[in-house]
């Protein structure tokens, strides 16, 4: 492991110890004594493995290598969880390690799955740790973006930067800035939920779960938090903060014509959410539930996955849909991305007509962006859906061959690796994992895992392992 690595690593172990740190602070106020103690142990576990790894290994100075990199953000998956179970484990009674490193890894990858029925039944302090695994684990995955940028193309990077090689030194600026945006962003999220009077508590946790696209709610269901329209189009508002760039209000601000190709992709997706907004509100809105449509339809694209009990049962096919498309190529959203759609359109329609027309040059006359695109960057995204089309088979014969019907485990695997909960408008919200199989929560963690990790980086691993000449 390079000095790198171990400083990468270190600083996420250091960032757990200080929400341990928040946590024993937050029940020391409110006199919740149950769990105080193991707040402590989290606290001190997470700061000396940090001060370990930073330095056992800090006379490695070598540069670190892509392959290295791709180990680095996987290994922190794995590990960081394990600290992140240590409340689940030793606060509440007669729960397995197994089931509290499945909650971690839920909230770390911000899925949403949880092994509890009824969250009013764990303690705030455990119900608000909850929730900042959830904001770790989406800004960790920020990081993971910045820190495996080489593996993308052109015109992936230059959506939140002007560099296209990055140093150690821009890396650290991007990392800093990063913090601050999401940060804010985290409080502008707070700010709308008070402003329609939501409880501080709860405010508080929806804002860390919202700007990390994650499904872990303060409460059993959110009906009753958002009754009115108007706190429905707030909280659908919030969900799109992380379904675009992260960076989107930050380049409006500091918008130039130098830096119009940073808006690019957040332009195609403000079109692509309209037509989509536009089509349900003209053609699925008979019976005036459009406000809780809206939720359904953000959620989805951002890929939090909440929703109200009475979203309509008979648009599950598009809310599934739009779970795959996803955000943003630099959101916390999952999905393929839809940038990686367009471009793979882009490309199949110039190719067609290229076929119609043999006689015309047509190759890359279809412009849905200003960029021009690279064939291998073509091959990239298509080997990207391939992989998804691959885990996604794979992980429903297993969840099938685990004694779940079917059709729960197809929907299920779409949920488990686009990182989505499972909530009514998917027709999943009774589903039990508590009572899952030793083996089926395996598959779970696993496949949680690799949907948050860019599934290009899978097809680099098997290139250097299965094809090294």
């Amino acid at each position: 492991m390079t000095k790198f690595s171990a400083l990468y690593l270190s600083s996420f172990s250091f960032l757990i110890s200080v929400f341990s740190f928040f946590n024993i602070i937050y029940s020391n106020y409110f006199d919740i004594f149950f769990n105080i103690e193991n707040y402590i142990y989290t606290l001190l576990i997470s700061l000396f493995s940090g001060l370990f790894v930073l330095f056992f290994f800090k006379t490695n100075t070598k540069k670190i290598t892509l392959y290295e990199k791709i180990f680095t953000v996987l290994l922190g998956y794995i590990l960081f969880p394990l600290i992140i179970s240590i409340p689940y484990f030793f606060g509440i009674h007669n729960i397995s390690f197994l089931n509290s490193y499945f909650e971690a890894i839920s909230g770390f990858t911000s899925t949403g799955f949880t092994i509890f029925d009824n969250i009013k039944q764990l303690d705030e302090s455990l119900i608000l740790w909850r929730s900042t695994s959830q904001w770790i684990g989406g800004i960790y995955f920020l990081f993971s973006i910045l820190l495996l940028i080489d593996i993308f193309d052109k015109n992936l990077k230059q959506s939140f930067t002007e560099y296209l090689s990055f140093n150690y030194n821009e890396i650290f600026k991007q990392s800093f800035k990063i913090i601050l945006i999401y940060s804010a962003l985290t409080l502008l999220i707070f700010i709308l939920f008070k402003l329609i009077n939501l409880r501080t508590f709860d405010a508080f946790n929806l804002a860390l779960s919202i700007i990390s696209s994650g499904g872990f709610l303060p409460v059993n269901s959110i009906d009753h938090l958002f009754e009115s329209d108007v706190s429905k189009i707030l909280l659908s508002f919030s969900m799109l903060i992380s379904f675009f760039s992260l960076f989107l209000i930050y380049n409006l601000i500091f918008y130039n014509k130098k830096k119009l190709n940073f808006l690019s992709e957040d332009f195609n997706l403000l079109i692509y959410l309209l037509i989509i907004i536009s089509f349900s509100f003209v053609f699925l809105n008979s019976s005036n539930s459009f406000p809780t449509i809206l939720v359904a339809i953000s959620s989805s694209v951002s890929n939090i996955g909440i929703s109200f009990y009475n979203t309509p049962n008979n648009l599950i096919f598009i809310f599934f849909i739009l779970v795959v498309i996803g955000g943003s190529f630099f959101s916390t959203s999952s999905g393929i991305r839809v940038i990686k759609i367009l471009t793979l359109l882009k490309f199949s329609l110039n190719n067609l007509m290229s076929h119609t027309k043999p006689n015309q040059i047509y190759s890359n006359k279809v412009n849905l962006s200003n960029e021009k695109t690279d064939k291998s960057d073509i091959n990239k995204y298509f080997f990207s859906i391939i992989i998804f089309i691959i885990s996604l088979s794979l992980l429903t014969i297993l969840l099938t061959l685990s004694n779940i019907d079917f059709e729960h485990s197809f929907k299920l695997s779409i949920l488990t690796i686009m990182n989505t909960v499972n909530s009514s408008m998917f027709e999943l919200s009774n589903f039990e994992f508590y009572n899952l199989t030793f083996l089926t929560k395996i598959y779970l963690i696993i496949f949680m895992i690799i949907g948050r990790v860019e599934l290009l980086t899978l097809l680099i691993l098997f290139k250097k392992f299965l094809f090294k000449n």
